[in-house]
């Protein structure tokens, strides 16, 4: 088994702050990419940020420059940092790792349960 826990999640307010992690653990061999997910109520999921092992990042353009994710390879952790936070922030976050689990395994998907984040005044 392979699990993906997001944690850090909460209730801010606007202009406050927030940093999840996701931790991968489990059997694995190499992880490829890890990303962050949210989905709004009544939204389909949304594609927040990604990093692929090596370094380019893609963000939502909702986003840009007030997140930012990075990744510990060694830890298997990948993390979002999220500055001025805005209501519209409101979602669930679901943490995504693409990985092999040994040398010749195939690259699987796998994703968090999701941790809820909640910008209100």
């Amino acid at each position: 088994q392979v699990q993906l826990v997001e944690s850090g999640g909460g209730l801010v307010q606007p202009g406050e702050s927030l940093r999840l992690s996701c931790a991968a653990s489990g059997s694995i061999f190499s992880i490829y990419a890890m990303g962050w997910y949210r989905q709004a109520p009544g939204k389909q999921r949304e594609l927040v940020a990604l990093i692929p092992r090596g370094g380019s990042t893609n963000y939502a353009d909702s986003v840009k420059g007030r997140f930012t994710i990075s990744r510990d390879n060694a830890k298997n952790t990948v993390y979002l940092q999220m500055n001025s936070l805005k209501p519209e922030d409101t979602a669930v976050y679901y943490c995504y790792a693409s990985l092999k689990r040994s040398y010749s395994d195939y690259v699987h998907d796998y994703w968090g349960q999701g941790t809820q984040v909640t910008v209100s005044s």
